[in-house]
């Protein structure tokens, strides 16, 4: 039995336990017992040294009272039959010893010097018993017994008969225990085999034996079940955590992907405050050469020339933000015609060519013979060559050569922006058409832009169905730029609108309203001297009131105006009588679709975005001409 009581076992730790329950009640009933046992041997010597006391004091009042010592020491002579009494005394009503005794003649007491208290006292493991002799209800004296009073040999006889029968008792119930215990320790021994070979085989299909009924038989069942649960979802935790290491890798793709954006974006943010105070500081130079030398013809065109060519740069980079924000929203619209390739390479190198020639670089154009065609918009894809060709001569030394070549391939058509500057590194070649980044972003670059170009080719060039690319032998050995677009049928020679001549203008009537005095009464200025009837408002109160007596055909709204804005005036003028032919036009700084939409919705029937120069003023007037 012994050998099963291996500590860390179950069948140990049964055993173990049955004992110390058993130790236990045993030691509680024991402790007990005894203190029941000792109360009652106190009790009982109490009562019986009490009893001495009284007959001893019967029998010694005759002798008190006729001051009879000897008789007084013979009756106290009798208490030699009780052995464990060892001395006793008699006193007089004056407390004065009057007889005395003593158990063995060697061992003297040392009796009190006047009796005690009536009752009983343990004195050093003596029993005291003080009692009075009364006689006729007169107290003549008192009785003094002193017994040996053996406590500690009670506690240790029974102290030892309850040590035999708790050593008895344990080791019953350690063989109760032993026999018992076969039934739960078994299973419960099977179960730890196989859960120890599950750790270490990872085999989720070993199962325990089937153990009966009852609580344990439960409890294999539910193993068993628990087991084969296990297995299940080891075999799921396994592919989820195969699927969570690919979710790992992907997010920190993204992750990586997150922190670069978010270093381009700082690059882009620090590159669009230096690309437009770039512009500032010569229009700015244009103010002071007009202000200081009003009175000089040469020196105001040169100045206006400065300032027109700064704006004009100032706009293409505001319009290239603008035109990113919609396509990434998904709200960038192209208008798709028929449309030349001549006229589209003309449109372009209208734009680029001052910069070119500011920077001396030569163009060579080769162009297949016309009529070539794409279904597409021509003022949109003009904007991508200008792009490409801008981007090309930015990043060539001055003097450089530049090259525009379309050809023909298939049912595609190819143009290739070809340059011989600073190349693209190969890592970079996949990277130059994400947004905000730039091939090279040194400091000795001054003309770097604002990295949004090649994205916005790209984007413009994938809502026409074509694709744009580029190569580069490397670093220092220039780049190429290939645009590829779907070619269509000519239109039929009838298809051709001629342009209406300058020479055939109207005279209209025009309501400009805008709260920046300084452009409206510009505008206003211009269209008077172009021979217009113009009226200038600064706020939408003042319009709304003006309008009525005024009935123009032509008017130019600020959306953001004071007391009234452009949305509410314009749906106020299309209530006054009178002014449901005119046009309405919007001119404000917000671009976006849902603006557009906005005006839409309030009447307007054009929506320009600043900032509008004089041109697209008199475009819109000769159109409603």
């Amino acid at each position: 039995m012994l050998a099963h009581l291996k500590p860390g076992t179950v069948r140990g730790k049964l055993i173990l336990m049955a004992l110390a329950t058993t130790f236990v009640a045993l030691v509680a009933s024991s402790a007990a017992m005894l203190l029941y046992d000792l109360d009652s041997f106190q009790q009982y010597w109490v009562d019986d040294m009490t009893t001495q006391a009284e007959i001893v004091a019967a029998v010694s009042m005759p002798a008190l009272s006729f001051n009879d010592q000897t008789a007084a020491r013979q009756n106290l002579s009798l208490l030699r039959v009780r052995p464990q009494i060892q001395a006793g005394a008699i006193y007089a009503a004056n407390g004065k010893l009057f007889a005395a005794y003593a158990q063995s003649v060697q061992d003297t007491p040392v009796f009190p010097d006047k009796p005690g208290r009536p009752g009983y006292s343990i004195e050093s493991g003596r029993l005291v018993v003080n009692h009075p002799i009364v006689e006729n209800g007169e107290v003549i004296g008192s009785i003094y017994l002193s017994a040996r009073y053996r406590l500690i040999d009670r506690v240790r006889s029974y102290a030892a008969i309850l040590g035999g029968v708790m050593v008895l008792s344990l080791l019953l119930a350690a063989l109760v225990a032993s026999r018992l215990q076969r039934g739960i320790t078994e299973p419960l021994a099977a179960v730890t085999g196989v859960a120890r070979e599950v750790m270490q085989k990872r085999d989720f299909s070993l199962r325990v034996p089937p153990s009966g009924s009852g609580e344990i038989g439960t409890l294999v069942a539910a193993f068993n079940n628990m087991l084969a649960e296990v297995g299940r979802r080891a075999y799921a935790l396994q592919e989820a955590n195969q699927t969570l290491e690919r979710e790992m890798a992907v997010r920190q793709g993204a992750e990586r992907a997150l922190l670069l954006a978010d270093r381009r974006k700082d690059e882009f943010l620090a590159t669009l405050a230096h690309e437009l105070r770039n512009p500032l500081a010569p229009i700015r130079t244009g103010l002071d050469m007009l202000r200081v030398n009003p009175d000089d013809l040469a020196a105001g065109a040169k100045a206006r020339a400065i300032m027109e060519r700064q704006l004009k740069q100032m706009v293409r980079l505001v319009d290239d933000l603008l035109d990113v924000s919609r396509i990434n929203t998904g709200k960038l619209a192209i208008r798709r015609e028929p449309v030349q390739l001549h006229a589209v390479v003309g449109d372009a190198l209208e734009l680029v060519r001052p910069y070119l020639s500011a920077l001396g670089h030569e163009l060579q154009v080769v162009l297949p013979p016309p009529p070539v065609c794409v279904h597409g918009d021509g003022t949109r894809l003009a904007q991508v060559l200008s792009n490409l060709l801008n981007n090309a001569a930015k990043y060539t030394d001055r003097g450089g050569k530049l090259a525009l070549l379309a050809e023909l391939d298939g049912d595609s058509l190819r143009i290739r922006v070809r340059d011989n500057g600073i190349g693209v590194a190969p890592h970079m070649l996949g990277e130059i058409f994400e947004m905000f980044v730039q091939a090279d972003t040194s400091l000795e670059r001054s003309t770097a832009g604002l990295g949004v170009g090649l994205s916005l080719a790209r984007k413009l060039v994938e809502l026409h169905g074509g694709s744009l690319a580029a190569a580069s032998a490397g670093l220092g050995q220039g780049s190429e730029f290939t645009v590829t677009l779907p070619l269509m049928p000519p239109p039929p020679a009838d298809a051709v609108v001629a342009p209406r001549a300058d020479g055939q203008r109207r005279r209209h009537r025009i309501l400009l309203v805008d709260d920046n005095a300084d452009f409206v009464d510009g505008i206003g200025i211009l269209l008077s001297a172009a021979g217009h009837t113009v009226r200038v408002c600064h706020g939408g109160q003042e319009a709304l009131d003006l309008a009525a007596g005024f009935a123009p055909d032509f008017a130019f709204l600020d959306i953001g105006l004071p007391q009234l804005n452009g949305y509410d005036l314009a749906r106020a003028l299309r209530q006054l009588p009178g002014l449901h032919s005119t046009v309405l036009v919007a001119v404000t700084g917000w671009g976006q679709q849902k603006d557009r939409q906005l005006a839409f919705e309030a009447g307007f029937q054009v929506h320009l975005v600043k900032p509008v120069g004089l041109e697209q003023f008199l475009a819109i007037l000769d159109g409603g001409g």
